[in-house]
């Protein structure tokens, strides 16, 4: 694990950088003395650009609170956690009522634009040294950027865009942009990137080209450009040494990691490092912990603090006979009566946990088995390339039968034999929704796909058209800008 002397306020614009963090990787880093650097002295060698890219990468650990939330924001899941008043920006989320004021949107925003500042650092000194192979880490340092802003602008609209670091004092001269203009540098970022990285990553766990093209087909979908989603969708399904393993509950196991069907994972390690003061000091996936079952006793799993429980909906969202239900969803009560195990209940028990993403006995874990667990995040799997394929094979007016058979690809591994859907047009456009909420719960990806489909307010209860959209700016950030900022609409 490469460890840099860092400095991060909260803000945006208070990114000051000595430089970098903590690692990114299990898989590929390795410890380093602590050092303190600055651009003047930095990137004389590929070493110097290769550390930077570990740094770059290391917010992916911060992304498990985008999990979360994407789940607990939509239908799929409630707050959970001991009480109504336990972490309550979750709480808020849940029930619709956030505001400007909720710690954990000012993470989001702070980790995220933490990401783009040290993609950023790299980018701005990219014609410093040139060495063999700087193309692969600028492609890398490229994805990057583009993934922490996809993940902004999914989450706050219109947000502060550059293609250099951030500066104190540009809060009050560096307007918003608009969607489209941060879309269009999203989409320039993936396009070098598919153009200067392999489907083989020098290491494990770093982007790759299928990455990219999927990425950058996700990007497409969200703003219903569907020609150029199917199309390089297509391309990757076609060509990328992706597929779908047979066993679907192997995928969220230790021995499942980095798979066939990984397009991209965040990996996570067992270091040590965090503590409820600094969540974002974790090696290891903080959302496991959390996710976990309250005060459990027994075989296979760990205990946990019980958020983020699945709503009895999405438990009755599964079809008899699909397979991917008893892996995605631990009926606890079942569970228990089967196997002698105890447990308590949380805040809002439905008696369902996320069973993709909670504790396992046997986890290399030598830290907080709740802050520190080495679980990695599969951030995009081929089967979400074959829906979001399908989408926009469907959505788009394209081709309804490729559309069905991308799906039915999917579907035949959920039910262990063909089982296949034959509806075209917007009865089709309901089939892959479905598919998409089942195939992926417990992965963050519900209430955006909610959003952008049109289908949020008459799902998620508490939702307001034309404001719950996108969520509010901190109001830390609206503050710091000295007017250059409004709010979200209706914030």
């Amino acid at each position: 694990m490469k460890t840099y002397i860092y400095k991060i306020t909260t803000g945006l614009f208070a990114f000051l950088f000595v430089f970098a963090i903590y690692s990114c990787s299990d898989n590929y880093l390795e410890e380093v003395d602590r050092f303190s650097i600055d651009s003047e002295s930095y990137f004389n060698s590929e070493d110097d650009y290769y550390n930077a890219l570990i740094g770059a990468y290391d917010l992916l650990h911060s992304t498990y609170v985008n999990v979360m939330l994407g789940e607990i924001a939509s239908d799929n899941t409630l707050a959970g956690g001991e009480s109504a008043t336990d972490v309550v920006g979750f709480q808020q989320i849940d029930d619709m009522i956030h505001t400007p004021v909720n710690s954990n949107l000012r993470d989001i925003w702070n980790w995220m634009f933490g990401g783009v500042n040290r993609a950023n650092f790299i980018l701005e000194f990219q014609d410093k040294t040139d060495f063999e192979g700087k193309e692969v880490i600028l492609g890398e340092a490229r994805f990057l950027r583009a993934y922490y802003y996809f993940e902004l602008v999914k989450w706050f609209g219109p947000v502060p865009l550059k293609e250099t670091r951030f500066q104190l004092g540009e809060e009050t001269s560096v307007p918003r942009a608009p969607i489209t203009e941060v879309y269009a540098l999203i989409e320039e970022d993936l396009k070098y990137a598919i153009n200067n990285l392999n489907y083989t990553a020098p290491e494990i766990g770093r982007a790759t080209k299928g990455s990219a093209q999927a990425l950058l087909g996700k990007a497409y979908l969200y703003q219903d450009k569907f020609s150029e989603a199917a199309a390089v969708l297509d391309n990757l399904i076609a060509n990328g040494p992706y597929d779908l393993v047979t066993d679907y509950d192997s995928i969220f196991e230790e021995a499942g990691e980095n798979g066939i069907e990984s397009v991209f994972e965040v990996q996570y390690s067992d270091a040590e490092g965090a503590g409820f003061d600094c969540l974002q000091c974790s090696e290891g996936n903080v959302a496991v912990g959390f996710n976990g079952i309250r005060n459990y006793s027994g075989p296979q799993f760990d205990s946990g603090f019980s958020f983020n429980v699945p709503t009895q909906e999405v438990v009755d969202a599964f079809e008899e006979g699909d397979l991917r239900e008893a892996v995605a969803i631990l009926d606890i009560d079942a569970w228990a009566a089967q196997t002698g195990a105890t447990f308590g209940t949380g805040h809002e028990h439905t008696g369902y946990f996320n069973r993709k993403y909670i504790a396992r006995k046997g986890d290399l874990n030598t830290g907080d088995q709740n802050l520190t667990n080495p679980n990695n995040y599969r951030a995009i799997r081929f089967a979400d390339v074959l829906l979001m394929a399908a989408e926009a094979y469907n959505r788009g007016g394209i081709d309804d039968n490729t559309a069905q058979g991308y799906l039915n690809r999917v579907r035949e591994r959920a039910f262990g034999a063909p089982n296949e859907v034959t509806s075209t047009g917007a009865a089709l456009t309901d089939a892959i929704a479905h598919e998409r909420r089942v195939e992926l719960v417990g992965e963050g990806h519900r209430f955006f796909d909610l959003v952008r489909t049109g289908k949020a307010a008459q799902e998620i209860d508490g939702f307001t058209s034309g404001k719950n959209e996108i969520f509010p700016i901190p109001i830390e950030e609206i503050q710091f800008s000295n007017g250059n900022w409004s709010q979200n609409p209706n914030y």
